[in-house]
């Protein structure tokens, strides 16, 4: 809890004023004693002028000649100025209950019922109050005038009284995986603060090296224009370090208190999908700007926590408080309970994640799990990752540069990047010919050599395969099997007209993907179409401009296990039920047709794994690919690659017989 005194409420009342005072207006002559216009137009006038801050117009044209005389305009206009920026007043609204049409006496005051209600630094404001309105000459102006007094600002506001609030920031949200296991979690931490006048110079150097901050920094600190004295000056958060706490106790002058502190349980596995906590940047304030956001604050700096920061972030609550000057007490205007932030809950299997995260063994890659029948994200993988836990409360510096140095780029998310995906491309070629009619899986082509080419317009550019050992003919389980480009090249060459681009997109290609952490969308080429024969036969086996998000790639073979819908993926757990992206993308007889494929492709594995793997070339580096399932249980599709490795089916195998043992 913290409590900061904003200003000093100081009214000159009427007993310095008694010579200057107005002289009481003379009674309205009977005549006048008649029935008058409706106060009602200026009610709703006065209102406006109100909910737009408009306090000079208020206090020269509606305030009546007593109210006038007690608050002087530079007073009343500077009051109410500074208590709306320090109270952080917004969305004020006001509204009258209108009095049923009739006679108005102007003898006698109009009284109407308001409500207010705004927001504040510590969260909702309502009240009930009733605006009283006195019919009166101003000049030549005779009208109905408002009588006012400061408690139509905050509730039992007097002239005089100090105002201070005690705020008290709601708990921020937690993010929970699909079994309730926390990922970013709560636990207590402490501010460390300094009263000045009682802190010893001499042991600046100790403190700071306690904090892990400079000792310049603390001066930064202490030396900001607000500090007095005796105020309890914020330092720095820390650990619940046993040992640091007790080297902190025996410096004078330190206080510290208990604060909630972010916590990752599942710290390297998880960090690309949570992110971290940290200090609001100077872009993100700017953003955020009158959201109740101050330079001091921790706000999500990466991943869900930075995406979801409203959904997480709690409302502050506490009071304002009011001492009063004549009575010399003090009581509370308004007080508000901090609201905690919402817990979010993934489609993510945390288990599951931190299984493939270790299966990767922090190598250069990326991997992802899907649940084939939903579309929902069961993992999400970039590797190597970074622990989010060692930003809390701080990164030094020097640790930050030795992460963003290392060569393995842990901040950089890979699973949000697109790649070449090669060979493992070549199943949704062959879903694409089969419902084309132009591919026959149990027709065999002759193939020779290793190269081809169709035309010599070709110029220099050749399919290649990887094996011109297998014996003709070549059907679709050879193919599979062995990777054949040259097999797979025909086929999209023989599907008519443009109907291999389309079938791609009917897949999803080129289209972004709504996905709560943004990623790069697969692409056919660079502008989504064919610049030539050759690369159209390139592509068919995921070369040429073609690149694939690794979400996507594992969503792409779920039309072989669906009979041939295809599912968007999803991340939270609270999303409407799943949506179709696209359907009879494949009939029954030929995803059974392409399930049997996939599982003889891998049988020289010796295991219940069906799948295609192979590599492709990265800016000069060959980068290894698997997709698969269990024929056990095929309820999970996993895709993985690994930069620079030949094989990954066996990290997948191993991931899968984990996920049957559980």
């Amino acid at each position: 809890m913290r409590k900061a005194l904003f200003f000093l409420l100081i009214l000159m009342l009427a007993a310095c004023q008694e010579d200057d005072a107005e002289p009481a207006p003379e009674q309205l002559p009977e005549e006048t004693a008649e029935a008058v216009a409706s106060p009602e137009v200026r009610v709703a006038e006065f209102i406006e002028l109100w909910k737009s801050g408009d306090f000079p117009a208020m206090h020269t044209n509606y305030l009546n000649q007593g109210t006038q005389s007690v608050y002087g305009e530079a007073n009343f206009v500077t009051w109410q100025q500074e208590l709306h920026e320090q109270l952080a007043i917004a969305n004020l609204e006001i509204s009258y209950t209108p009095v049923e049409d009739g006679d108005w006496n102007p003898e006698q005051p109009a009284d109407f019922p308001i409500q207010v209600a705004f927001d504040t630094i510590i969260g909702p404001v309502e009240f009930e109050k009733t605006l009283t309105l006195l019919y009166e000459s101003h000049g030549e102006v005779e009208d109905w005038f408002v009588e006012w007094d400061p408690s139509f600002i905050l509730p039992n506001l007097e002239a005089g009284d100090q105002v201070s609030t005690e705020i008290i920031q709601g708990p921020r949200g937690e993010i929970v995986d699909r079994n309730g296991n926390a990922i970013a979690s709560n636990n207590t931490g402490y501010e460390v603060s300094i009263i000045p006048e009682n802190f010893d110079d001499s042991k600046k150097q100790q403190l700071a090296e306690l904090l892990g901050m400079s000792e310049q920094a603390i001066d930064d600190k202490l030396n900001q224009s607000w500090v007095q004295p005796h105020y309890l000056v914020p330092i720095a958060q820390i650990k619940a370090d046993q040992s640091t706490l007790d080297e902190l106790f025996t410096i004078t002058g330190t206080t510290r208190a208990e604060v909630d502190m972010r916590n990752y349980p599942y710290g390297r596995a998880l960090s690309h999908i949570t992110g971290y906590m940290g200090p609001i940047t100077a872009e993100q304030l700017e953003a955020w700007s009158g959201q109740g956001y101050s330079a001091e604050t921790m706000v999500g700096r990466q991943g869900l926590e930075e995406i979801l920061q409203e959904r997480l972030r709690g409302s502050a609550g506490g009071r304002i408080v009011l001492e009063k000057q004549q009575e010399n007490a003090v009581i509370t205007s308004v007080e508000n309970e901090p609201i905690p932030g919402e817990t979010v809950a993934l489609t993510i299997d945390a288990e599951l994640q931190q299984t493939l995260y270790g299966s990767m063994e922090e190598q250069a890659g990326t991997s992802a799990a899907i649940d084939p029948d939903t579309g929902e994200t069961l993992a999400l993988v970039s590797s190597p990752g970074f622990d989010p836990n060692e930003f809390v409360p701080n990164i030094t510096n020097s640790r930050y540069q030795e992460l963003a140095n290392d060569p393995l780029q842990p901040f950089f998310n890979r699973f949000a990047a697109v790649y070449t995906p090669g060979p493992v491309i070549q199943p949704i070629t062959a879903a694409i010919g089969l419902e084309s009619g132009t591919l026959d899986p149990a027709e065999g082509l002759d193939i020779a050599g290793n190269s081809w080419q169709r035309f010599a317009s070709w110029g220099d550019y050749r399919v290649t395969r990887p094996h011109a050992d297998v014996p003709n003919p070549i059907d679709l389980d050879k193919a599979l099997v062995y990777s054949d480009a040259i097999y797979f090249a025909q086929q999209a060459l023989n599907i008519p007209n443009d109907d291999f681009r389309t079938g791609l997109e009917n897949f999803g290609f080129g289209e972004e993907i709504d996905f709560p952490i943004g990623l790069s969308p697969s692409r056919i080429s660079q502008d989504g179409t064919f610049g030539s024969e050759g690369q159209l036969a390139g592509t068919a086996s995921g070369q040429g401009q073609m690149q694939v998000n690794i979400l996507h790639l594992a969503t792409l073979y779920s039309p072989v296990l669906t009979s041939g819908t295809l599912y968007k993926p999803t991340l939270l757990l609270d999303d409407e039920d799943q949506q179709v992206w696209n359907e009879n993308l494949l009939s029954a007889e030929n995803a059974e047709l392409l399930r049997m494929s996939l599982s003889n492709a891998d049988t020289e594995l010796g295991t219940e794994l069906a799948g295609k793997s192979g590599t492709a070339n990265e800016r000069g580096e060959q980068n290894a690919w698997f997709v698969g399932y269990s024929l056990v249980n095929p309820d999970l599709i996993v895709a993985m690659m690994i930069e620079g490795e030949e094989e990954v089916e066996g990290m997948v195998e191993q991931v899968l017989e984990e996920r049957e043992n559980e």
